[in-house]
């Protein structure tokens, strides 16, 4: 990576003076009062532009001092001009009404040509203020449009394959684990970390506004996460503007799926606002005795005060009924593809697992003045699960195996507070963006997995010829008599930890060349299984960025991390945090008059105490091997965009490597740490009529390709033996004016996918047999919606 490094600061410090530039800032509205979203401002004779925000902002910055005619366009409306002065060092505002309702707007930028698949700013929840082009870190963000047009239903789908390195590592159908840079990252939602040992629930996509995906530690945002990175569940805010859909989806194995998006306002002032998202689904699996049924339900309320000031509370309820956890696995002594992708060890008699997932937050913003912000907000999850666990004991050469279940009962309480502040000041020719505040977090998570039955007892359960269904006892049943923590016992894992940071941005050269100096004290106690252990560290961070041109920024960043593991070690041994830092350098530019943009990163990670998966261990015990030091180091291309009317490309790239480093068996160094993919690429293309008779007929299709994957269960250099992935997708989809109609088929290919690893079933520390989870295979789904 050395070439790189000194190719960065070669054209940092070779940047000639840098002419004195100025901001161009302003709101658009409507004629009955609400905020114009998603409206194109550009600066008359220049590439120069930007498009409104949900609030119905717009920023142009290093605009040169002149006079220009800045222009509010959309397809179908009627353009205005206003001329302004942009004067050195100074913000310019040009505010705009449209003669237009904000109803008569929708419509317009629907049918419009608005970027499916680029954001150009954070959203409010990652409490930066800085453009993305401009932040010293490789953030990417996966749009409502992307979404809807892959139809993806939940975040264990296919969502992450729209960002670069992000693979969808095995579950157990309760929640969704994905992989980035090597390792877990933790999922946040609307800014609070709410990671636990198993959870939160799989979000599902109906209220979900967009999913932003932060690489590396971000000691802004982090009390505790892994240093790889986490991602950022948005979700659906009010837009005061009164709009209505409706959609319906139905496809392969039984799915059926209805959805309702009602935003609109309460009173006629436009002050208190709404959101209702509403969705419910039936679906079965290619794989017998295997169901996931859900609804879900998330009203919203914003009551704005004034102009400066709001006060929005939200409330998420998810329900999932599925088949016993962990029926998703198939195992065989033989190898992987010994059975047909629709087997399973799944019975019909087993009771099904119930899972309850509420949320609620509070948020509270004002305005202090043009510079200055305050937000606080407050959130509360609790998370109640109901169910069993399916997993084998042995399964010999000749198919017999014996299966086994474990009772699952659990609870998760989170409880989160956040207050912080954002400012810009400026002392002489240095402009300063500012970011402090306060986190506070108190996490439990309970479970009850002592209760536990072999199924197979009387007569093995063969894999090459399935006999399902118990004798005349009928299945296990549970004893809950007892309340839950009881019955827990020592199965308990707690965190609780207060964090206090700032973060000066200070621009040099009228913002062209930005230096980021930060730090964050956390205190954190972690308790797991009995054990209780405090950790206390003061991460800091550095960042560089410098803009080329308008358009083009290169940067270079170094974070620290520190994260409170939970886990237990065979030895009995307390598990230590892991602490390590992020070296990061990249290259940012947006083409095509912002339209378009490429993302070039490198990165080094290397952390002290890493946590694998004990593969010597049965699952049913949690143990861990506790590494001495990893290494992960990549290089990831992430690009998005509109190409041209119509036509928008996602297409990423990311090469992984991680070893160990440092360990006390040496034998050890040296070999791969489980759980990624050493080259990873996606794609996904949409390109739709803009004219003639077939206007708004549109065509879908993209890739995921992953080469030399390592299993992720194994860590001691084991061969995987996993086949390459590559899977193909496509689909069609029509508009006409309200109505909307889409077909995806997944899996074209019709490929036996799977992602697995070797496994000891006699936990002796030889592999001796094998366990899989099957993809679908060829399927697809086909929605109507409409818009009121």
């Amino acid at each position: 990576m050395a070439p790189l490094w000194l190719l960065f600061f070669s054209l940092l410090f070779s940047l000639p003076a840098i002419a004195q530039q100025g901001t161009v800032v302003g709101h658009v509205a409507t004629t009955d009062s609400h905020s114009a979203i998603g409206v194109g401002v550009g600066m008359k004779g220049t590439s120069m532009g930007a498009t409104t925000d949900s609030e119905g902002n717009y920023k142009i910055a290093n605009v040169r001092p002149g006079t220009y005619q800045i222009i509010v366009q959309q397809i179908g409306l009627e353009p205005q001009e206003q001329q302004i002065t942009v004067v050195a060092n100074q913000t310019t505002r040009a505010n705009f009404t449209l003669r237009e309702s904000a109803t008569k707007l929708q419509e317009v930028v629907v049918q419009g040509t608005k970027n499916q698949f680029k954001a150009d700013l954070p959203s409010a929840t990652l409490r930066s203020n800085t453009p993305l082009l401009e932040t010293p870190q490789n953030i990417q963000v996966i749009t409502e449009g992307l979404i809807r047009g892959q139809q993806s239903f939940d975040m264990s789908e296919a969502v992450a394959r729209n960002v670069s390195g992000v693979t969808a590592q095995e579950h157990w159908g309760n929640y969704t684990r994905l992989n980035m840079r090597g390792a877990r990252i933790a999922p946040f939602r609307n800014g609070m970390n709410v990671e636990s040992t198993w959870g939160p629930l799989s979000e599902d996509m109906s209220f979900v506004e967009r999913i932003e995906f932060v690489k590396g530690p971000a000691g802004f945002m982090l009390a505790n996460g892994d240093p790889a990175g986490f991602y950022n569940i948005v979700t659906k805010k009010p837009t005061g503007i009164n709009r209505q859909s409706v959609g319906f989806t139905f496809g392969s194995f039984n799915t059926y799926r209805a959805t309702a998006d009602l935003d609109g306002t309460l009173t006629t002032d436009g002050k208190l606002q709404y959101r209702l998202n509403v969705m419910g689904q039936l679906k079965d699996s290619w794989r017998d005795y295997e169901y996931n049924n859900r609804y879900s339900i998330a009203p919203v309320l914003k009551y704005k005060f004034s102009d400066r000031t709001s006060l929005t509370a939200e409330y998420t309820h998810q329900y999932s009924r599925m088949s016993a956890i962990g029926s998703a696995y198939v195992f065989s002594a033989r190898g992987y593809e010994d059975l047909p992708r629709n087997f399973t060890i799944a019975d019909p008699d087993l009771e099904p697992s119930d899972m309850h997932d509420n949320s609620a937050f509070l948020i509270f913003e004002h305005q202090l003045n043009n510079d200055w912000k305050l937000t606080a907000q407050a959130a509360y999850f609790r998370y109640n699960q109901v169910g069993s666990s399916l997993w084998v004991n042995s399964v010999a050469q000749n198919g017999d195996m014996r299966r086994t279940t474990s009772i699952w009962d659990a609870q998760n309480d989170s409880k989160f507070g956040q207050v912080y502040l954002n400012g810009t000041v400026k002392t002489g020719i240095i402009t300063h963006r500012i970011l402090g505040g306060l986190d506070y977090g108190n996490k439990e998570y309970l479970a009850d997995w002592n209760q536990y039955f072999e199924l197979d007892q009387d007569k093995p359960f063969n894999i090459y010829n399935p006999v399902y269904g118990f004798a005349e006892g009928g299945a296990p049943v549970f004893d809950r008599s007892k309340p839950l923590r009881e019955r827990a016992g020592g199965n308990v894992l707690a965190q609780r930890y207060g964090a206090v940071y700032v973060q000066d941005e200070l621009g040099f050269f009228e913002n062209k060349l930005r230096l980021t100096l930060a730090g964050r004290y956390t205190s954190a106690t972690t308790e797991q299984y009995g054990a209780s252990v405090k950790n206390e560290k003061f991460s800091p961070r550095v960042g560089l960025s410098a803009s080329l041109s308008s358009n083009t920024s290169l940067y270079a960043l170094y974070d620290q991390a520190f994260i409170p593991q939970l886990g237990a070690l065979r030895s009995g041994e307390s598990v230590k945090p892991i602490t390590g830092n992020n070296m990061e350098a990249g290259f940012k530019r947006d083409w095509l008059n912002g339209r378009f943009n490429t993302t070039v990163s490198v990165y080094q990670i290397t952390k002290n105490n890493q946590l694998v998966a004990d593969p010597n261990s049965d699952p049913g015990q949690n143990f861990s091997l506790q590494l001495g030091q990893t290494r992960t180091q990549g290089v990831e291309l992430d690009v998005r965009g509109e190409l041209t009317k119509g036509l928008n490309l996602m297409v990423n790239y990311a090469y992984t490597d991680s070893e160990i480093t440092k360990d006390t068996d040496a034998s050890r160094i040296g070999l791969k740490v489980s759980g990624y993919a050493e080259h990873v690429t996606n794609s996904w293309l949409t390109y739709t009529l803009q004219r003639g008779p077939l206007q708004g007929l549109g065509f879908s299709g993209g890739y995921q390709w992953q080469i030399n994957r390592f299993p992720w269960f194994v860590a001691d250099g084991t061969p995987g033996g996993l086949p390459d992935y590559f899977r193909l997708d496509g689909g069609l989809n029509y508009q006409f004016k309200k109505v909307s109609i889409g077909l995806i088929v997944n899996n074209l290919l019709d490929t036996n996918l799977y992602s697995g690893s070797p496994y000891d079933f006699d936990y002796n520390g030889s592999m001796d047999g094998y366990y899989w989870q099957t993809e679908a295979p060829r399927n697809y789904r086909v929605s109507i919606g409409y818009k009121f």
